[in-house]
């Protein structure tokens, strides 16, 4: 019974302060989240990389207002070309706080609550452990005593405290997870976000090369945003949940030690984990740099693959497989090569560690349990005053036997009992020396999970690197901010673009802009000026790589204008549209085909219906689609279901869908036939829009007012901007070059007969027979269809 009190008063006290740490640990949790989640939803940026800039342009904001600002901006990140050293430093620890501003905006936010009920779940974990300890102890002290009834009420104690242990170690597992999708949900929203606004997506593969060095452009995505930002996330969980209860674990279960080894036991404590960790510090591999190396290597093996996956018609067409399967085969040996690499060196250092922590620490923690038995003097307090208890009560039974002695006056009762006082003193040390063994195997173990939690920073260090690296970049692309792409000194560069825009301008207006590459080594076209208003088509012509593509970049805002002064229509699709050369089919129905990139809400929100979808396919010619694929509704992959002509002339729909008051056409009627490409500029212009035209076919003049000119003068980078229905020099050159285009055309069409009658000569002399089959008469004549041309 002296035993139970003791142990009731031990665990009362220990509960007492397992509490106030409990509550004092919850509310320092929640603070240090609080603190570092604090953010006012703008991303903030170093101050180390910061400077200040005043860069005043025209900026597009409702109808035709324009808005001149000052903006205070940051330099923007340069990224090193060899691989950077990732390590646990002071660089590693800016970049983790820049992460997590994003990442945890607020104190309000969700994810501060899941760390909060985390925290507490670690914190009780930390306490049932304490308590488990002490119910060891107490059993084993039952087991020496004898003591059946107190025995049999241990093991129910233990039964009783396995079911809130069970539902924490759950809970513990479920908050990791569900930290970890919190960060990720947070962090994706955001990229997403600055990645798909102002056509960053499109400057991070054309107008900066910063994440070359990062991973490979074509497969951004499929790497940095959907794989590296998730292990960051799940490292970060996994982190603080294999940290936060170690540290928790050492802070609780020394305390509870001291009080029964004493201070020179705590002491040796001490000197153990310094030495520890000092050895492992010092012998630890670069696990981080080995994690970032390995992460660019799997971005290598899976971007060669995507290469085969893009390219498999062409390469076919080349029989190229072997050659594919040759860098495939390099691209994953080097993966394997430093897998092995990282392999064996882990193996080495993994029987270091266990020799250390699990053996080391074992027999360390053993030999300082024993002091209370081998050394009382040197024991703690908690120590000390278990046996003072125990010295008291013997001395309290003394007394009673002294007096039951005399009143019986020489009886069995008088005979003296020394063993139960022996007994008693056994398993009280008994139920020490268990209890701290106990402690000091916890400790061990969450000194281990500490050590081993270095190498998991070192990696959470390594995807730390490479997601701040790609938030930086899409920020710094978002803002306009460049790194000169160029390897040589360029008269123009990134870093200071000049240009300026002025949105609401009706029609488009081109003032002194060179068009030049955006690494700046290549000048297109120099101080292009041009103005056009509603109803002036233009037509930009020229040969192969003048920059009448580029023009249209430019004007789209896609490429940057270094100089000069550019005058357009507002960013609204029913102000201006562009059409591509390549047909662009979205995922999706046959009626989002037709309205993109509106979606169903918008459609219904703008009054439109099916029968005007249905209007819009007529007027493109494309009324039979609905019935042949099944109705609006059906859902294929188009870019396999249209022919080329159906993919243009579906985004021609489109144009006629938003009806914009200027549209630029490049190119997007190369494969529509001509009588065909007739009626859609027709209705084009019916429907009073103003058609820019990126061609090189004279055919399209007739469409146009104005015609621009590139390729000219002696480099090249010259124009000409003149009215294809005016007189002078220029319009007679212009004249003279039609001319030229239908003379060359007769002269091709009066040789096919010719070309007709050599062909069944040569046919003749190598036997190769045409079947009257592939005669066809047309129009009164022959038509010669699937003759064998093996020579010509």
């Amino acid at each position: 019974m002296v035993g139970q009190t003791n142990h009731a008063t031990a665990t009362a006290t220990t509960a007492a302060t397992l509490s106030k740490a409990a509550i004092g640990g919850v509310v320092a949790a929640v603070v240090t989240a609080i603190v570092a989640a604090r953010r006012n939803h703008a991303v903030l940026h170093e101050k180390q990389n910061s400077s200040i800039y005043s860069n005043s342009t025209n900026q597009k904001q409702d109808g035709s207002a324009k808005l001149e600002y000052s903006a205070v901006v940051r330099s923007p990140l340069r990224v090193e070309k060899s691989p950077a050293k990732v390590a646990v430093d002071a660089r590693f620890l800016r970049q983790l706080r820049y992460i997590l501003k994003i990442a945890v905006p607020q104190w309000r936010s969700k994810t501060v609550a899941i760390v909060a009920l985390h925290t507490s779940f670690l914190i009780l974990r930390t306490y049932l452990s304490v308590v488990v300890a002490r119910i060891d102890g107490m059993i084993v002290r039952d087991l020496i005593s004898s003591n059946s009834k107190a025995f049999i009420r241990s093991m129910g104690y233990w039964f009783l405290i396995a079911i809130p242990a069970t539902y924490t170690n759950s809970m513990i597992k479920y908050l990791q997870s569900k930290l970890a999708m919190s960060l990720r949900s947070r962090m994706t929203t955001h990229i997403h976000q600055v990645y798909l606004e102002k056509n960053t997506y499109y400057k991070t593969q054309n107008l900066d090369n910063r994440l070359e060095g990062v991973d490979q452009l074509p497969t951004i995505e499929n790497r940095l945003i959907t794989t590296d930002v998730n292990r960051w996330c799940e490292a970060l969980a996994s982190l603080y949940s294999n940290l936060g209860k170690p540290i928790l674990d050492l802070v609780i279960f020394n305390y509870q030690l001291s009080r029964s080894i004493g201070p020179k036991g705590t002491f040796a404590l001490g000197i153990n984990y310094v030495v520890t960790a000092t050895l492992l510090r010092a012998l630890t591999p670069a696990f981080g740099k080995m994690a970032a190396v390995e992460a660019k290597l799997e971005g290598d093996f899976r971007q060669v693959h995507s290469r085969v996956i893009t390219n498999a018609e062409e390469i076919a067409f080349y029989h190229g497989g072997e050659i594919e399967r040759g860098a495939l085969d390099r691209a994953y040996l080097a993966l394997v090569k430093h897998l092995n690499s990282v392999y064996n060196i882990r193996i080495a250092y993994n029987m270091f560690e266990d020799m250390i922590i699990k053996y080391g620490w074992s027999a360390i923690g053993l030999l300082i349990s024993s002091i209370p038995v081998f050394f009382p003097e040197y024991a703690g307090s908690e120590t000390k005053r278990r046996e003072a208890v125990i010295d008291a009560q013997e001395k309290r039974d003394a007394a009673h036997r002294k007096v039951v002695n005399i009143l019986a006056e020489g009886s069995s009762l008088a005979e003296d009992k020394p063993g139960i006082i022996v007994d008693k003193k056994t398993g009280s040390r008994t139920q020490g020396f268990i209890t701290n063994k106990k402690f000091l195997i916890s400790l061990a173990d969450a000194g281990g999970r500490i050590m081993y939690s270095y190498k998991e920073l070192s990696e959470l260090a390594g995807y730390t690197y490479r997601v701040y690296t790609l938030l930086r970049v899409l920020d710094d692309l978002h803002d306009d901010l460049y790194i000169k792409m160029g390897e040589h000194e360029t008269q123009y560069t990134l870093e200071k673009i000049d240009g300026t825009i002025t949105y609401g301008f009706n029609g488009v207006e081109f003032n002194d802009i060179p068009v030049i590459t955006p690494s700046g080594d290549g000048i297109l076209v120099r101080d292009l000026s041009f103005n056009i208003g509603p109803g002036d088509h233009l037509m930009i012509t020229g040969p192969n790589g003048s920059g009448k593509t580029s023009v249209a970049r430019i004007l789209a805002g896609l490429w940057p204008h270094f100089e000069g002064k550019l005058s357009r229509p507002n960013e609204s699709l029913s102000e201006i549209m562009y059409i591509p050369q390549r047909p662009y089919l979205p995922i999706g129905s046959l009626r989002q085909q037709i309205i993109y990139p509106h979606t169903l809400a918008d459609m219904t929100a703008s009054g439109r219906t099916d029968v005007d979808l249905y209007a819009v396919l007529d007027t493109v010619h494309l009324a039979y689609i609905p019935d042949r694929e099944g109705g609006l509704d059906s859902i294929k992959e188009w870019k396999d279901v249209f022919s080329g002509g159906e993919k243009q002339r579906m985004q021609l729909a489109r144009l006629f869908y938003h009806a914009p008051r200027f549209v630029v056409l490049d190119e997007a009627t190369s494969a529509v036939s001509s009588d065909v490409e007739a009626l859609l500029y027709n209705s084009a212009k019916d429907a009073q829009m103003t058609v820019i035209t990126i061609s090189h076919r004279p055919t399209l003049f007739k469409y146009h007012r104005f015609l621009l000119r590139l390729g000219e003068g002696v480099a090249g980078d010259g124009w000409v901007f003149e009215r294809i229905n005016g007189s002078g020099a220029d319009h007679q050159k212009l004249i003279q070059t039609v001319d030229n285009e239908i003379r060359k055309l007769e002269v091709q069409l009066a040789g096919t007969e010719a070309m007709r009658r050599r062909l069944t000569e040569i046919n003749g002399e190598l036997q190769l027979s045409t079947p009257a089959s592939r005669l066809i008469v047309t129009n009164g004549g022959d038509e010669l269809r699937h003759a064998k041309r093996t020579l010509i």
